[in-house]
């Protein structure tokens, strides 16, 4: 499991290279003491922290902490906090605020959520 979560940040990293834009993945992110993000990108004019997840169920739950230590992240290094998940083999990038929130107090975002809240990787670079 965690194999396929690393394999898909690297990939991200990739995109965004591609893209012109510096990142990396910051390994152990969800085990560290500290909030950071799985993946950081910038171009020097735009900073992403990154949260991601890629997975082949119908729906991705975020834990409460973990938007919260990506919004406490992103506001101390300046960076703009965004969800990815990659349902299957295609990657969707959520701003959080389009977030809805269970009874249980996690995030949850669903394939039907793809077309109406979501945006292409080349949306995101581009905005």
């Amino acid at each position: 499991m965690k194999a396929k979560g690393s394999n898909a940040e690297r990939e991200l990293v990739s995109k965004f290279w591609k893209e012109g834009f510096a990142s990396i993945r910051v390994a152990g992110s969800g085990s560290s003491r500290f909030p950071c993000p799985d993946v950081l990108a910038s171009n020097g004019t735009r900073t992403i922290a990154v949260e991601a997840k890629a997975t082949k169920k119908d729906i991705q739950y975020f834990r409460e902490n973990q938007i919260t230590e990506l919004i406490e992240f992103s506001r101390t290094f300046g960076a703009e906090p965004i969800l990815a998940v990659k349902f299957s083999s295609k990657w969707t990038f959520f701003e959080l605020f389009k977030l809805r929130q269970t009874p249980k107090g996690d995030y949850a975002i669903s394939k039907k959520d793809v077309e109406e809240l979501g945006i292409s990787f080349e949306e995101l670079i581009s905005a």
